[in-house]
């Protein structure tokens, strides 16, 4: 971020140049680079302003040039502050209004993220306010070993029961923070199975925030807490600062918390120059303390602000618009906007009822290479989902067909510990002499260790015992009591399982109920979430017929094992297809888009519709359709697999359910080569 210029000169008073019309002298013809509305909110220069930014719509370029248009109206570069949620996004508009305006004119505007901004006023009035001359700023990483420091003070890490991880109680103590919730309220509506520990929690947290005080220690957070609150309660501060900084813009504004939108009003004061650009329908990132109320009350905030819309699309089809229209327009609270294109109606948009998920990633991988045909490549081309657990069926079909791809947002189905842990119980079925395998098996047992679990594995290997003889070993000095006790459990378990009597469906769900308090010891923060994982994977299983072909499209796998991206082996790096969770696509865009699984329980997740964040789940479909140019598909599958009650039928997402056929059309499957292997 640039200098923040704050000398005596830069609280001088000045008037922007006013002028009747376009008048000639301006260096840029913002009337013939902007759409009309472009064109308002660039040139709207004083008083409150929200751009409602839809989706595709240029809100990058207007921010850009109202930047440019500040300059030439007489403004001075000192007196503008943009504000984003990434130093690159902040500098990259102040690079692009500075191509505009060549010659160094925007040398001193201040551009950066909410936290660099804070860092920055904090260090230079710290005085006014007796802070002190010097503090170090903790980012997450820091923050971590900091609470793992206070964890283990505590004696938090001796407990039986294991405590949260330093990971785990940094997202809870930031959550609380930036949603301005306490910690057992955050606590009892999203990390119930930690209920337990949240008086230890408590004690944490204070012991955090004293060694902090102690040390003169600020994370991420207390930057955004420790602003806004000498805002508030220093006038001759925030005076200061509204002299400096007589232009603030902030971009993303529907991602904003509390605490940034308290700061944006208190910086700007009433009657304050503002602009917020940002799209309401956008807004997604709850889960991390943003709050599209920021937006939606923007006019309350800021009496007598002007509401601009941008409503041209520069992306997608008018075909694909009109869709994502009717879906935001249910939404129960939003700013009116109505998508359009001159770029054509383009191909409608199809919705696919696949039989079942098996179907649902046929029907992907033959439309993506049918598209590949056509001319579109790979890198063109993605494939969303709601959470990460709903590409796991397609992620096994791709690997199998040789199709390469990266994915984004959360671990591959087979790079996952828990899934391994499943994995490695049923190779040791299929071959009792993976010592790798038994490796991993026996170091899951506590007591057990990498010398003990050798022996075990060598005294398997001596006899050609199968793992049910497990029930019969006999210990030893370095096994005994309940570490012994726990491996003739495990023994008397696999004795129980025979993959010549049992199908793979049946098999995998034993060793998930085998290992559930596994997982729940070893991965206590978030089992719930590896749970959800690991019940998938029993629906993957019903899919195959034999045990070993399911581990055998588990191991299609390249040979490096590597979390970014499996390749085939003539792929090039501009030759894969992109799997992403919608959260991680916000922002990106490709000529072909699949929304997979959008039915009630996942599409809605059943976790939202409970939570009552169905608001939030319509935006995020809203945002997954609109990364589409060209070609969009929806599809769910029919027929889902619920543990207690095996496949039953299922619903279409009620976002979709009842929209007419020239907004979507339906499209039926049908078998013509056997689906099934």
């Amino acid at each position: 971020m640039n200098g923040l210029c704050l000398g005596v000169s830069a609280m001088a008073t000045y008037t922007i140049k006013r002028t009747a019309g376009e008048p000639s002298r301006w260096r840029i013809d913002y009337r013939g680079e902007l759409n009309e509305a472009q064109y308002q909110a660039a040139t709207a220069l004083e008083g409150p302003v929200l751009v409602v930014a839809g989706a595709g719509s240029g809100k990058t370029r207007t921010l850009t040039y109202r930047v440019a248009r500040l300059v030439e109206s007489g403004v001075p570069a000192r007196s503008i502050l943009l504000l984003t949620f990434t130093r690159r996004a902040a500098a990259e508009m102040l690079r692009r209004a500075e191509a505009l305006l060549p010659g160094g004119e925007l040398d001193a505007a201040t551009g950066g993220t909410f936290h660099s901004f804070s860092n920055a006023v904090l260090r230079r009035y710290g005085p006014l306010f007796g802070w002190p001359e010097t503090f170090t700023i903790l980012d997450r990483g820091d923050a971590e070993d900091t609470l793992q420091l206070v964890r283990t003070q505590l004696g938090l890490d001796k407990k039986e029961r294991r405590f949260p991880r330093k990971q785990t109680i940094a997202t809870i103590f930031s959550a609380a923070t930036n949603r301005s919730l306490s910690i057992p309220d955050l606590v009892e509506r999203e990390f119930t199975h930690l209920l337990d520990d949240l008086d230890d929690l408590l004690r944490c947290h204070a012991a955090y925030g004293a060694y902090k005080e102690e040390h003169r220690l600020l994370d991420y957070d207390d930057l955004l807490v420790a602003l806004r609150d000498r805002l508030a309660g220093y006038p001759e501060f925030a005076e200061r600062l509204r002299a400096v900084y007589r232009y603030v813009m902030v971009d993303e504004y529907q991602d904003t918390n509390v605490l940034q939108a308290e700061i944006v009003e208190r910086l700007v004061g009433p009657g304050g120059n503002v602009m917020a650009v940002g799209d309401d329908a956008q807004s997604i990132y709850s889960f991390r303390g943003a709050d599209v109320g920021n937006m939606l009350r923007f006019p309350d905030r800021f009496p007598g602000a002007r509401v601009i819309t941008l409503e041209e699309n520069y992306r997608s089809s008018q075909s694909i618009l009109d869709l994502t229209n009717a879906v935001i327009e249910q939404a129960v609270e939003r700013y009116s906007k109505v998508l359009f294109t001159r770029r054509g109606t383009g191909l409608t948009p199809i919705l696919i009822p696949a039989p079942d998920d098996r179907w649902q990633s046929l029907f992907v991988r033959q439309r993506l290479l049918e598209l590949r045909e056509e001319g579109v490549p790979l890198s063109e081309m993605a494939v969303l989902f709601r959470s990460s657990f709903h590409s796991f069926d397609l992620e096994l079909e791709l690997a199998r067909s040789g199709i390469p791809f990266v994915k984004r947002g959360g671990f591959r189905f087979v790079e996952t510990a828990h899934v391994k842990d499943v994995v490695a119980h049923l190779r040791v079925l299929e071959n009792p002499r993976d010592a790798v395998s038994w490796h991993r098996i026996l170091l899951l047992i506590e007591g057990i260790g990498p010398r003990a679990a050798t022996s075990i594995v060598e005294w398997l290997a001596a006899g050609d015992r199968p793992p049910g003889a497990l029930a019969a070993h006999p210990g030893g000095e370095r096994l005994r009591g309940q570490a012994l006790a726990a491996l003739h459990q495990l023994g008397v378990f696999f004795a129980g399982l025979d993959p010549s009597r049992h199908g793979p469906a049946e098999l995998v769900q034993a060793v998930v109920e085998q290992y559930r308090p596994v997982l729940e010891r070893v991965h206590r923060d978030d089992a719930p979430k590896r749970m959800r994982d690991l019940e998938q994977f029993v629906v993957l299983a019903e899919r195959f017929r034999s045990l070993g072909q399911l581990l055998a499209d588990v191991a299609l796998e390249p040979p490096a094992d590597s979390v970014d991206d499996v390749m085939s082996v003539d792929a090039t790096d501009d030759e894969r297809l992109v799997l992403s969770t919608v959260h991680s696509a916000k922002g990106l865009e490709w000529s072909a888009v699949f929304v997979i699984s959008v039915l009630e329980g996942r599409f809605p997740s059943a976790y939202s519709v409970e939570a009552g964040e169905i608001e939030e789940e319509r935006r995020l479909l809203y945002v997954a359709c609109t990364r589409a140019r060209d070609h969009l598909y929806l599809s769910y599958p029919s027929l889902v697999h619920d543990r207690t009650m095996g496949s039953v039928p299922s619903r279409v997402s009620r976002f979709l359910d009842g929209l007419p056929s020239s907004l979507l059309e339906r499209v039926t499957l049908v078998d013509e080569d056997a689906a099934y292997d």
